[in-house]
């Protein structure tokens, strides 16, 4: 089988993808993987690491302040219609599948003009505009979230959740062994604060206002805070300052499958692919959703969540007042923990990325 897999910009659509090549490759060791992103965007990087080929397009998102640069996007966005066009032609896939992102756009819409099948995977409980516009050509539309018949043609929806990076459901630690390894008291509890690949400047500066004086130690517990890279350095320094102990402040954090194993809470942001992860590992959750992402969608990601008891919501705009009072009340109560960790198992969807194949399979009508 010959497939095409388009889309990237951020983890939460490069991870999804590289699970779903993984499935068809387990299924098909001969499969023809030809991966297609956008030029200067990570996927770029992480996809040849994890040893597939792709091919960039000089594609780049609509600004949407400032108008006048939408010339160049423009000619852009012609200039990888051509070469997406050349690249179905040349390629001849079996089908083409998409995962949102700045190149998924021109990739399966020169695949659905040239009549190869197309698989939309959309993570999140709100599309985005590229899915939306594809969703009339595809053949199939693989939801996470359930009630998107509102924006993508019901016959075409299949609820497969999304899928995860293999390696965080691996981890055969116990809590007690992941904290040690992690250079935790194994007895204490820890919370497990991330921002995403970037970080997250709001969550980071309200564990400055409000963790770093102390209040981590009296509350009897530990932190693990993931920064990001921008504010890495003014984070550690601030908290090297205030000799904050029970607290390690690190850039990133490589062995996320350990780190997941020993949280006992999660304050995170709210995208989509993370979500998956937290539901899938059952894990007591504070969501911050960025208020920077299109259309809004990590704040109804999160909603998602925390109308079924799944999950704590704390709006960015709130979390400099709300977010360390809600992780000392949720830190204080085992039981709490124990609810919301029940609530979110019961949302999980397991083996993804096996029920996607089978999807494509479907598709293409070659045998699996």
């Amino acid at each position: 089988m010959r497939v095409l897999i388009s889309g990237g910009g951020t983890g939460g659509h490069i991870f999804p993808a590289l699970s779903i090549a993984a499935a068809i490759r387990r299924r098909d060791p001969e499969a023809e993987i030809l991966f297609v992103g956008a030029e200067g965007r990570m996927e770029m990087e992480r996809v040849p690491a994890a040893g597939y080929e792709i091919v960039g397009l000089p594609v780049s998102g609509f600004d949407r302040k400032r108008l006048w640069r939408n010339v160049r996007v423009l000619w852009r966005l012609w200039r990888s219609m051509r070469k997406a066009r050349k690249l179905v032609k040349d390629f001849r896939p079996d089908i083409a599948i998409g995962v949102g992102g700045y190149a998924s756009g021109p990739t399966l819409k020169a695949a659905q003009k040239a009549g190869v099948a197309t698989l939309l995977q959309e993570q999140n409980s709100y599309p985005g505009v590229t899915n939306k516009m594809l969703a009339k050509g595809a053949g199939r539309i693989c939801v996470a979230y359930p009630d998107l018949e509102r924006f993508f043609p019901a016959e075409k929806i299949v609820m497969t959740g999304n899928p995860v990076r293999s390696r965080l459901l691996e981890c055969e630690l116990t809590p007690a062994e992941a904290k040690k390894a992690l250079g935790f008291d194994p007895e204490k509890p820890l919370l497990l604060v991330v921002g995403g690949s970037l970080g997250a400047r709001t969550i980071n500066q309200a564990i400055i206002d409000n963790a770093l004086d102390g209040a981590v130690e009296r509350g009897g517990f530990q932190m693990l805070w993931q920064t990001g890279k921008s504010d890495g350095e003014r984070c550690a320094s601030i908290a090297a300052e205030r000799k904050a102990k029970d607290v390690k402040a690190t850039m990133f954090i490589s062995d996320m499958d350990v780190a997941y194993r020993a949280a006992d809470l999660v304050v995170a942001r709210a995208g989509a692919g993370t979500i998956s992860e937290l539901e899938l590992l059952g894990l007591p959750t504070v969501l911050v959703p960025s208020p920077n992402v299109a259309e809004d969608h990590q704040r109804k990601n999160a909603e998602a969540l925390s109308t079924r008891d799944a999950a704590v919501l704390v709006l960015d705009k709130d979390a400099s007042q709300s977010l360390w009072p809600e992780v000392e009340r949720l830190m204080g109560d085992e039981a709490a923990r124990e609810r919301l960790r029940t609530n979110i198992l019961a949302l999980a969807e397991r083996g993804s990325d096996e029920r996607i194949v089978d999807e494509i399979y479907k598709l293409t009508g070659q045998k699996n």
